[in-house]
């Protein structure tokens, strides 16, 4: 296991942006605004060839004035108790505060190495800002500057000295995994969180009626049957007029940076209000960026018990979300529990087929038997050919197809032929890419075929004209002959 180190701190002391400072990334949500970070943030980082894992964590308050102030406390609580290292952030800028003479007491009592930061500290003629932290009773502080990254270093240095020592049990190499990374998406309030809990079996996330709870887009790491799955809870996606606040528009930039880096998106429908029209959105965002996707109506347990008609529900959304016919869809209540164990059954469905490959004889066969049943239309009194497919990636499957007119693929042709490779091919669940290219070339890869009949008309149909074009050479080479006697004998 790898140590753990929990920074924590009251709100707005600039602990997300030493996160990111730490970890060398962008992954927690950074904003002047005090409360940004609701839950507990988990990140790989490595100093001096050591690796350890980084928490970010809430502001810590011990009043209520913040309706989330008593859960962000419990989360902070938790994060403390599961550390190897405690960091203590203060505000090298505002001061001594009472919240962090109550979180200095809280820390007190725990018997982990704590390290004490006073972040903010820019240059030299803020050295006397310190003097004013000796009150807390503390004997060694570390002035640092996580924006410019002043002072981090000494620091990490006696952070990575202070870690317990783990005996290897020779399994590293077992823990190296195949990973399935999961994107929650949805409206604000369908129960993302809700759900992720569920799944996780413990409250790693916030919860609450209030839309808009999660801001930041917060990954955890699970195994189920031997398969690691990173679940990525991600902020409501809200229509974009009635988004004002910038912070909200950050939230939701994370959300969609969070489907482009999943393999499957489960997209939540709140079933007690139907599938609206910012649900068909979300699932667009899905389906531009190639991920799978399955539907998850949510809140079974509270529809009215005369409205609960699944069969009803899943082909209205089907009619509304044509584009992601391929989706597998389930109602599920992710406070009762409901069907919620066979999602993790769902996602390895969904990911085996978005991760396979086809056999490159076996989607040529594929392509050839569709265009003997049904041939496409001429483009400009010329026959459409088709020369060889293959497959030129995963993670959507993307197959290419060389073809003499491109551009003159209809656009349900290519359905159909993405219906045929579906249906051959079993990939009834994820997405596929179908590209056509041009190939110059007047062979047909059919043609080319062994033991083909249109191998062998093409070869007789060859010999023929390479006869026809002999006899014309010798017709020429005898009327030339004929013209040369000729105009010697008029020389005489």
């Amino acid at each position: 296991m790898k140590p753990l180190v929990a920074l924590v701190g009251r709100p707005n002391v600039g602990k997300s942006t030493l996160f990111n400072r730490i970890t060398r990334s962008k992954q927690a949500l950074v904003d002047d605004f005090p409360g940004v970070t609701r839950d507990r943030h988990y990140a790989d980082a490595v100093w001096s060839e050591k690796e350890f894992c980084l928490v970010d964590t809430g502001g810590f308050l011990l009043s209520d004035d913040d309706i989330f102030a008593a859960e962000i406390r419990q989360h902070v609580e938790i994060a403390v108790n599961e550390a190897d290292v405690v960091v203590f952030v203060l505000d090298g800028k505002a001061g001594v505060s009472p919240f962090d003479r109550d979180l200095a007491d809280v820390l007190r009592r725990t018997k982990k190495p704590i390290f004490y930061l006073i972040n903010k500290i820019e240059n030299t003629s803020q050295q006397h800002n310190i003097l004013e932290f000796y009150s807390l009773g503390i004997d060694k502080f570390y002035p640092v500057s996580a924006e410019h990254g002043l002072g981090i270093d000494d620091f990490l240095d006696d952070v990575v000295a202070s870690f317990p020592t783990h005996e290897s049990n020779g399994d590293a190499a077992n823990l190296e995994k195949e990973e399935i990374c999961i994107a929650v998406a949805g409206r604000p309030n369908v129960g993302k969180s809700s759900l992720i809990n569920k799944l996780f079996g413990e409250d790693r996330l916030m919860v609450s009626e209030q839309a808009g709870t999660t801001r930041d887009a917060v990954s955890l790491t699970i195994e189920h049957n031997g398969r690691n799955f990173k679940l990525i809870d991600t902020a409501g996606i809200r229509r974009k007029g009635k988004v004002t606040q910038k912070i909200e528009k950050f939230s939701i930039i994370k959300s969609l940076q969070s489907l482009d880096e999943c393999d499957v998106a489960l997209i939540l429908v709140d079933a007690s209000e139907g599938v609206t029209d910012q649900d068909v959105t979300i699932a667009g965002y899905a389906q531009d960026r190639g991920c799978g996707a399955i539907f998850l109506l949510n809140k079974w347990d509270i529809v009215d018990s005369q409205e609960k008609d699944q069969k009803r529900f899943l082909e209205e959304l089907r009619m509304q979300a044509k584009f992601l016919s391929f989706a597998p869809a389930m109602t599920i209540s992710a406070k009762t529990g409901l069907r919620t164990h066979k999602i993790f059954q769902m996602i390895e469905g969904v990911y085996n087929e978005y991760a396979h490959r086809i056999n490159t004889g076996l989607l040529n066969r594929i392509i050839e038997d569709a265009v003997f049943r049904s041939e496409p239309p001429l483009h400009k009194g010329k026959r459409l050919k088709f020369y060889y497919a293959t497959q030129v990636s995963v993670k959507p499957p993307t197959i290419v197809c060389f073809v003499n007119y491109p551009d003159a693929v209809h656009f349900s042709y290519k359905r159909y032929l993405l219906n045929q490779i579906r249906e051959v091919a079993e990939l009834n669940q994820t997405p596929i890419n179908l590209y056509f290219r041009e190939r110059t070339g007047k062979i047909d890869f059919s043609e080319k075929t062994p033991n083909n009949p249109a191998n062998k008309r093409y070869s007789e149909k060859k010999k023929r004209k390479s006869v026809k074009r002999k006899k014309e050479r010798e017709i020429q080479q005898e009327r030339k002959k004929a013209r040369e006697t000729k105009d010697i004998q008029n020389s005489f």
